[in-house]
């Protein structure tokens, strides 16, 4: 478009440099001069004025062309008005719709910004989500090793008791059968002692002999019956022993079933972080095919906005075509084209002369 505020004064400073120079003031060398800028219809109206303060035009003024010239001028100036009109009002429109478009587009692509950031974040949770799994897998893995181990020191513990208890019971039967027969020893030697006292004399010392041997052999039962009593003693102290490790395996077989209940709610916690997790893909693929609508969309916007571009572009070749078709005859206006006088002037001017004589 040509610049606006073009003054006059511009315009002839142009034209005396040209006239200088040797050159011819046109229309197209002044607006060179000028430095391509200021309308063509501008720059003619005031070279046209120039002219006729210089008194070149007052010598056409007369002329039926003039007229003819004046008519086809304002005709253009007319026509470049109305070009000018259109042009802008095009612009505004195609401007207003890339404005539009513009603004669909940062908006189309804030939202892109969005879902990426949104995308990025499940992303994110779900890394932490794997790594949360993780642990409360390894976590499973081993209370599941305690506990089997648990299970085995149990097994152990109570084997040993089993096998402390059937000890136990054959010290106990060991030191029943001592008993029964020391009591049975007592009764034979209490009746040995009433048969030997009503027996002959000559058998006291027989049965002195033998009683001390009974006694000796009694002494040898007592010790037995005292080391019996410290194995029994010394067996329930390692029954009681065992017994507190059977309650303290009891009490971590407890522990370890508490804790199986707690990782079998971290189980549960993961079935339902799993169905989240399936909801979150879901979601991100439905807002993926949201991003792939937008980016259609886009492309449909890109492709508009191309069309407008297009139309813009014929329309500013049409108004140069315009621009020029009025400089071409601004430059026959110029050069002193004559048209032809129609049929209906050339007989009225037949008619208006006379014969010679």
């Amino acid at each position: 478009m040509a610049r606006s505020g073009l003054y006059k004064s511009e315009v002839q400073k142009a034209r005396e440099a040209l006239l200088a120079r040797g050159q011819r003031p046109s229309i197209d060398a002044v607006r060179i001069e000028l430095g391509n800028t200021g309308s063509k219809t501008t720059i003619h109206k005031y070279l046209r004025e120039l002219e006729e303060e210089d008194g070149i035009g007052e010598q056409k003024r007369a002329s039926l062309s003039e007229a003819l010239t004046d008519l086809v001028q304002r005709l253009a100036t007319r026509i470049q008005e109305e070009a000018d009109e259109q042009y802008a009002a095009r612009t505004n429109v195609i401007e207003a719709k890339a404005v539009e478009q513009q603004a669909a587009m940062q908006s189309i692509e804030a939202e892109n910004a969005r879902l990426h950031t949104q995308i990025a974040a499940i992303e994110t949770a779900s890394r932490q989500f794997e790594a949360a799994l993780a642990s409360a897998q390894e976590a499973l893995s081993r209370e599941t090793i305690a506990r089997q181990l648990a299970k085995q020191e149990a097994n152990s513990l109570s084997q040993r008791l089993a096998e402390n208890e059937a000890h136990r019971r054959s010290l106990e039967e060991k030191h029943q059968h001592a008993r029964d027969a020391l009591e049975h020893y007592r009764l034979a030697a209490k009746e040995q002692r009433e048969a030997e006292s009503r027996r002959h004399e000559l058998q006291v010392q027989q049965l002195q002999a033998e009683l001390r041997q009974a006694n000796q052999t009694l002494v040898g039962k007592n010790d037995e019956i005292t080391i019996l009593n410290r194995d029994g003693a010394r067996f329930m102290a390692e029954l009681t022993h065992t017994r507190q490790a059977v309650r303290t395996a009891e009490e971590n077989a407890k522990r370890q079933f508490d804790e199986i209940d707690r990782l079998h709610a971290i189980q549960s916690a993961y079935g339902q972080l799993s169905d989240q997790m399936i909801e979150h893909q879901s979601r991100v693929a439905e807002l993926q095919n949201q991003l792939a609508s937008s980016l259609g969309e886009q492309d449909k916007q890109s492709s508009q906005l191309r069309n407008l571009e297009l139309a813009l572009a014929q329309a500013r070749t049409q108004v140069d075509m315009q621009e020029k078709m009025n400089v071409q005859l601004q430059e026959l206006l110029a050069t002193g084209y004559r048209p032809m006088p129609s049929h209906s002037q050339s007989s009225s001017q037949s008619q208006g002369e006379l014969p010679p004589r």
